[in-house]
């Protein structure tokens, strides 16, 4: 048999819940990749062309607005930051999962431009274990860590628009829970194939 497409899984949640940590791993597992977003600003210091970053001019940024090729872009600071939509289905087209670490904003603009995404929130197992966690990273002040912890709140009321939840309160069992998501999307029934199971249910039926 020929490989079956890969998944889009979308991972979004609060600062602090350990997005890039969980990817880390679930990106350990083969037949995953990161996606790799394209930004306007200059690369830093060991950040490489398509690596961290697809370096792009504005105009051949805005030339891919208009080309309708983001799932979901943004701008933050004169800069635009931007999900390839090209590159992205390569990779599915390959059989390749690709995981996408985005804010819930950016979630909810690629759910529209894909609507079979599998959306995933990761949640802290409090609002003061959220605190301890933003605390413990001492490199922010007491006022953006009140910033953060507003935003949660704030990004935590569109829990509804995502598929799944998964509470990080230990990151293994994080882990595990976001693999047996992903292992459990893996056999599920292609909405293509629901036609074809209706139409012979009918014939069953004599109608």
């Amino acid at each position: 048999m020929s490989h079956s497409r890969g998944r889009l899984y979308v991972i979004s949640g609060p600062s602090g819940t350990g997005k890039g940590t969980i990817c880390k791993e679930i990106l350990k597992d083969i037949g995953n990749e990161f996606s790799v977003s394209m930004t306007t600003r200059e690369p830093r210091e060991g950040e490489l062309h398509g690596r961290e970053y697809f370096f792009v001019s504005h105009e051949e940024f805005t030339e891919n607005i208009s080309k309708n090729n983001f799932l979901e872009y943004a701008t933050v600071f004169d800069n635009y930051y931007g999900t390839p939509k090209d590159i992205v289905l390569k990779k599915l087209d390959k059989g390749r999962n690709v995981i996408l670490d985005i804010d819930v904003q950016g979630g909810l603009q690629v759910r529209e431009a894909m609507p079979e995404a599998v959306l995933i929130f990761l949640l802290p197992p409090s609002l003061a274990e959220l605190r301890r966690r933003l605390e413990n990273r001492g490199t922010e002040t007491p006022e953006k860590i009140e910033k953060r912890l507003s935003k949660a709140v704030d990004e935590i009321k569109f829990i509804g628009e995502y598929d799944y939840m998964v509470i990080n309160n230990d990151l293994e069992t994080a882990v595990d829970n976001v693999r047996s998501i992903m292992k459990a999307e893996a056999s599920r029934i292609p909405e293509k194939v629901l036609p074809i199971i209706r139409q012979y249910e009918q014939e069953q039926k004599g109608e």
